[in-house]
């Protein structure tokens, strides 16, 4: 009961006028992101946390923190449903999680079936989030009651966990995941050491002093990097998009689909909840299920609704289930989830166990609100789905300087810098290098958040310790989680080296 009394609260903030507004355009601006192919909800997320800075500048801290991040989930779970509509029209995933959509969507699509396919991942998307936003209300609180009972050797195994989590499943290789990942944690290093109080890595340069600025990497990797490989490899958007004639979906169409979106919509949320899944595998699991226990497996492929519901029923849902290992533990599963917490954080907000009892109000503010936007987008998707196909359309001469815009404009009020500048240049040149050859940038901002907590996590558990490692095994929880964390960097290794397949999560 106290989960469903905190929700009440946090219905009470988020129907707040001004958080209703945040929700709103978070969510239409999050279903552009995700129609418009190469920008994903990671880019878009980065691109408006200086936005909302600005929007949200003569707010008290907690409540601009609540705004902010209430607008920026809304972008993260809007991109997810707007993705699939490239991949239904154009047949060109708008984010890495849709392309199984493709796969029917597309077929479905050519057959004069696109309304119907566009219907149908509304409808999965919705009771999907609304699914996993259940999920996320009962077990939230029981969560961060547990890790309110963790010492400092087992915030520091767990932290581990989540970066090795992250790596062991990011990107084709490896060996590049991990090089990233120590890249992040060196660069979290750079600045004024809280303890010594000596300066580390600055070169005598003012401005690294406070370290180098979180938003400042994110938006240069993902948006600025995302727009020099769209004009340097020319990789803009072409090709024939489909008309759209009957958009609602017949009786037949959602009988076919119920059973699918419950399927995915539990499937993703399962998966979403484990660090370094992300929605990418949720949604290619989910459609790999369904395939497997039909009757008649050899209509997927060639447009099977049930192979639109459950994929994109599994994305959304895996969205939601992210969320309660970045409120809970203070671990973000996915790269998204990742930036969310740096936005956080840049606000004084840390999320883990304590942001239950310190930040009621941004927590379930934020919950409630998921609701909210849910509701926002089934209302926004239904009608408005040949409005946002058209969306598609927008040339990339008029969006890429928008995105170069507000990356600049948005990277330099933050500290008010021309070396933020100069930085943000570096990282947007260092994104396209990792993107073209195969480096994840993921690992590399997780490094960068998680790095100072990891840090101080460490010497924490020496100091109780006097300097005894062995703090980390004779802890059980502590043994456990590095245990995990050992097997998931190396049993994907071991299967690799056996021939096996293995899943990766590109987004």
């Amino acid at each position: 009961m106290d989960s469903l009394n905190f929700l009440l609260d946090g219905f009470q903030t988020a129907l707040q006028f001004h958080n209703i507004l945040f929700a709103f355009f978070g969510v239409l601006i999050g279903t552009m992101v995700g129609v418009l192919p190469g920008i994903g909800p990671v880019s878009g997320v980065a691109l408006l946390i200086p936005i909302t800075a600005t929007l949200t500048s003569g707010m008290s801290p907690s409540e601009a923190a609540t705004s902010s991040i209430i607008l920026l989930a809304g972008v993260y779970y809007g991109a997810l449903y707007g993705g699939s509509t490239t991949s239904i029209l154009l047949n060109t995933p708008g984010e890495a999680s849709s392309v199984v959509t493709t796969l029917d969507g597309y077929q479905m699509a050519k057959q004069g079936r696109a309304g119907a396919a566009l219907s149908i991942a509304a409808i999965g998307s919705f009771v999907a989030g609304i699914i996993s936003l259940i999920g996320l209300v009962f077990l939230a609180q029981p969560l961060s009651k547990l890790a309110l009972q963790f010492g400092p050797a087992e915030y520091f195994s767990l932290m581990l966990l989540g970066l090795c989590a992250v790596s062991g499943l990011a990107g084709k290789s490896i060996t590049k995941a991990l090089l990233m990942t120590v890249l992040g944690l060196m660069l979290g290093t750079i600045g004024i050491d809280a303890v010594s109080g000596s300066a580390r890595f600055t070169f005598g340069i003012p401005e690294l002093y406070e370290g180098i600025e979180f938003l400042t990497v994110a938006v240069g990797l993902f948006a600025l990097g995302e727009v020099f490989k769209t004009i340097l490899e020319k990789d803009y958007v072409s090709g024939t998009i489909t008309k759209i004639n009957r958009i609602l979906p017949t009786k037949q169409d959602m009988k076919d689909s119920a059973v699918p979106i419950l399927r995915g919509s539990i499937l993703g949320f399962l998966i979403g909840i484990l660090p370094g899944a992300g929605a990418s595998i949720a949604s290619f699991f989910s459609y790999s299920t369904e395939k497997k226990i039909s009757k008649q497996p050899e209509k997927f492929g060639k447009g099977a609704i049930e192979g639109v519901a459950a994929p994109e029923s599994a994305n959304n849902a895996a969205s939601g289930g992210a969320m309660i290992p970045m409120l809970t533990m203070g671990i973000p599963g996915s790269s998204t989830t990742a930036v969310l917490m740096g936005a956080l954080i840049m606000y004084s907000v840390q999320p883990g166990p304590l942001l239950f009892e310190q930040h009621p109000d941004v927590a379930w503010g934020l919950i409630a609100s998921m609701f909210i936007g849910n509701v926002m987008l089934l209302i926004l998707n239904m009608p408005l789905i040949k409005v946002f196909a058209k969306v598609i359309e927008t040339p990339a001469k008029y969006l890429l300087p928008f995105i170069i815009a507000i990356s600049v404009f948005g990277v330099y009020a933050v500290r008010l810098t021309t070396f933020d500048l100069m930085l943000l240049l570096l990282c947007g040149l260092a994104g396209f290098f990792f993107t073209r050859h195969d480096y994840p940038v993921a690992p590399l901002v997780l490094g960068l958040v998680l790095g100072p907590m990891i840090e101080y996590n460490l010497r924490r558990a020496l100091t109780i310790s006097n300097g005894d490692w062995l703090i980390f095994l004779e802890k059980p929880l502590s043994a456990l989680f590095l245990a995990i964390a050992a097997a998931w960097v190396l049993v994907p290794v071991i299967l690799k080296r056996k021939g096996k397949n293995v899943l990766v999560d590109e987004g």
